[in-house]
């Protein structure tokens, strides 16, 4: 479950392995991840001329296409020396180096689209992303969240009002920000969506900051393991005494998510 701080982690790792080497070959292997007709030709002979992140998308700039790339919940890239294809590998890209850059996932959740190199960002998936918290602008992401009659736990998950944040930095967020996930988005008032978006990005980057948080099977890449689950304060601590309150915290059901609150501490 790859949120921000995995996806940059992710992209961080990749990136010096990456950059200059040349596309020799791909080979799919699970069809349904592609939603670009003539995937393999489109991408032979072309050369990885950076890496970036939008959102919970990887960006691969390449020679005169862009290759976007979303993990989904257990997408994981790989480094190989040799042509072994092992259980869950569904994506190989051959490189001119020797390597070999491998998807693999385990759900088959993740998704590959090319899309033209100067315009991707107003293409979709990218072109419907709401900013990322550091980009944000509390006015806009109030005046959105003031129309709506969702949880505010719900219109944050939904990237297309703040791009970036999944489940364990929503619960993360809403109780650093003292709101009960189940508020509704209409009744926010104005400095507490203040207080949501400053605690989003001082949570996100120490997130990215650790590596990200590995929780359960999902970590980043080549064996890079995220530390941020060490500073988790109420992701995953069903029962356990809140740390403002001593309450214990609960777990529900919030849009299907499993959800952690303190009822105590947040209103």
């Amino acid at each position: 479950m790859p949120e921000l701080p995995e996806v940059e982690t992710v992209k961080s790792s990749l990136e010096p392995h990456l950059i200059g080497k040349t596309i020799k070959e791909v080979k799919v292997l699970y069809k349904n991840l592609i939603d670009t007709d003539d995937f393999e030709k489109k991408l032979v002979n072309q050369k990885i001329i950076k890496l970036n992140r939008v959102g919970k998308f990887i960006i691969f700039h390449l020679t005169d296409k862009t290759l976007i790339s979303h993990l989904r919940m257990e997408g994981k890239y790989f480094l190989r020396e040799n042509n072994d294809i092992y259980k869950h590998d569904h994506v190989v890209f051959k490189l001119d180096n020797g390597l070999n850059l491998v998807y693999n996932d385990v759900r088959k959740f993740g998704r590959f689209k090319i899309l033209s190199k100067d315009k991707y960002l107003n293409e979709k998936p990218l072109s419907n992303l709401g900013p990322e918290p550091k980009n944000a602008n509390v006015n806009q992401i109030f005046r959105i969240l003031k129309k709506k009659n969702v949880s505010i736990k719900t219109a944050l998950l939904d990237q297309k009002v703040i791009s970036g944040l999944g489940n364990i930095y929503v619960d993360e967020t809403l109780f650093e920000s003292k709101i009960h996930p189940l508020k509704k988005t209409y009744k926010l008032k104005y400095f507490e969506v203040k207080k949501i978006i400053e605690n989003a990005i001082k949570i996100l980057e120490s997130a990215i900051n650790m590596g990200g948080t590995t929780i359960r099977t999902y970590y980043s890449t080549m064996g890079i393991d995220g530390k941020f689950q060490n500073r988790l304060k109420i992701h995953t601590k069903i029962n356990q005494p809140c740390l403002n309150c001593k309450q214990k915290i609960e777990k529900i059901k919030v849009s299907g998510r499993g959800t952690y609150v303190c009822k105590n501490c947040q209103k």
